[in-house]
């Protein structure tokens, strides 16, 4: 335990006196590095943190933060450095450099619900662009208006759609990236808006307000459900409480009462 607590103060020294030079190593050597960032990483960084984030400089913190586990764990192994023990030194730094993408995921996860209640408000947006704009044009007006968890998506869709790509796809990434109810149908449907002729424009147009109009009132729907339940547990709190402080009364009088 000696020899971990010298190393790791000795490297911090060297570090602080810039003998070593993790910041350097992983800046020279980030572009192989990148192999490890995940596909989708830069969006969820940004769907967390917003569009100010940088996930580089996220993701240099992750790179860095796993290789001081590997030097803290070399020196703990250091006079027993076994096969299995190497193993698990690049196990856990696997884990550490992990970590936080897992939590972006997780918070990502957590937020459905919100993106499945604001999802058919932005669709409305398109819904009324559309009347008046083609829909790349309709997408890159409401970038700034969209909600700020729906922005680094969009601005990736509408990045494929100016450099030429005219098919689905852009769209379907979009309803990937979120997954909610009618998300994959709402896209089809917004893709074919941008195809037609005027005429069949206006028949799309038609079809995709009912549609909207659906989303919205089952959103609507949604968050009463939602602020009813809030209520009810308030309630059942509320209840609970004031329960248990009878219970407690009773029983403080019950001893008080004995004692006399």
């Amino acid at each position: 335990m000696e020899i971990v607590i010298i190393g790791v103060i000795a490297f911090f020294i060297f570090e602080y006196n810039k003998k070593i030079n993790t910041n350097r190593f992983i800046k020279d050597n980030l572009s192989h590095l990148r192999i490890l960032k995940e596909d989708d990483y830069d969006f969820l960084v940004k769907a967390k943190y917003g569009e100010s984030a940088d996930p580089e400089i996220l993701f240099s913190s992750r790179i860095k933060g796993a290789l001081i586990g590997v030097v803290v764990l070399f020196l703990m192994f250091l006079g027993n450095l076994t096969f299995i023990n190497v193993v698990l030194i690049f196990v856990v730094a696997y884990f550490v450099f992990k970590s936080q993408y897992n939590s972006l995921k997780s918070y990502y996860k957590r937020h459905l619900h919100q993106i499945n209640l604001q999802l058919p408000f932005f669709l409305k947006m398109m819904e009324i662009l559309a009347q008046h704009y083609t829909i790349p044009v309709a997408l890159s007006r409401t970038v700034n208006t969209a909600p700020e968890i729906f922005r680094p998506g969009l601005r990736e869709m509408i990045e494929k759609i100016n450099a030429g790509d005219s098919s689905i796809e852009p769209y379907m990434e979009f309803a990937k990236q979120y997954p909610v109810s009618d998300s994959v149908r709402m896209m089809r449907l917004l893709y074919r808006l941008g195809l037609g002729g005027q005429e069949v424009k206006h028949e799309q147009l038609i079809m995709f307000s009912r549609n909207v109009s659906a989303l919205q009132n089952k959103a609507r729907e949604q968050r009463y459900r939602d602020r009813l339940k809030k209520m009810e547990n308030k309630t059942m709190v509320m209840l609970a409480v004031t329960g248990g402080g009878v219970m407690i009364l009773l029983l403080l009088s019950v001893v008080s009462m004995m004692g006399i």
